[in-house]
């Protein structure tokens, strides 16, 4: 009995992570279709067709966020990416369960090809580029004229890319990626990120000439429950 309720935990926290897919109708749902509003709106100039969501460190929100905002994408009929750019400790593939045995990692060491590697998820026009195993150089094999190469496959055969990248203070990933694609997302927590640690990450974000479109605010305690805020830079 003990181990059918911690399967019945698991998958309740996995329902709550997918709550645009799971519960459409929810307040917190919602505020991720106003998320993509949000970005389509950004720059009348630019069509935003591959983003970037970091954080300035563990634990805010960042990967629910990556894998909601890629629902909300799918669920307006476009064929949707979500790639599980976090090379060191990734998580897609327990959010989505599914399996990791071939990914990002294997593509990038042209062990796999990108249609080989590329999973399709229970969200009709959403699929996953899980990390594939971890690699002794994640900063390195991000910044390969192959992920360039990967990138621009990516694009012509999606929609809309995400990526879902390790925090920016930790280490240079989230960086390496941001420079590449058409934008990035700073993904904060109330009452966790310190005010000069955002800063800093959003000045990071910056130094790699990436398209900073602003922060999204999550965990804000209302009377309703957790909402989430976008807000330019």
């Amino acid at each position: 009995m003990a181990r059918k309720k911690k399967n019945n935990n698991k998958f309740i926290t996995l329902k709550r992570r997918l709550l645009a897919h799971n519960s459409p109708k929810d307040p917190v749902a919602e505020q991720y279709r106003t998320i993509r509003t949000n970005i389509q709106f950004s720059d009348a100039d630019q069509d935003i067709k591959s983003l970037v969501l970091t954080s300035s460190g563990q634990a805010e929100g960042k990967s629910t966020t990556a894998a909601n905002l890629a629902i909300v994408y799918a669920q307006q009929g476009l064929k949707v990416l979500l790639v599980d750019a976090d090379l060191r400790k990734p998580t897609a593939q327990y959010t989505f369960r599914l399996e990791n045995h071939t990914g990002l990692t294997n593509v990038l060491t042209k062990q796999s090809t990108l249609v080989q590697s590329v999973q399709e998820t229970e969200i009709p026009d959403l699929y996953l580029l899980t990390s594939g195993p971890i690699p002794p150089n994640p900063a390195e094999l991000l910044a390969s004229k192959q992920m360039m190469e990967v990138l621009d496959e990516m694009r012509q055969k999606f929609d809309f890319v995400i990526f879902d990248t390790p925090p920016v203070l930790a280490v240079a990933d989230a960086q390496i990626l941001a420079n590449q694609v058409d934008a990035s997302i700073l993904i904060v927590s109330s009452g966790k990120t310190e005010k000069d640690v955002a800063l800093k990450s959003k000045e990071l974000l910056k130094q790699s000439k990436s398209k900073l479109l602003g922060v999204v605010l999550n965990n804000l305690k209302v009377e309703e429950g957790n909402y989430y805020y976008y807000g330019s830079n």
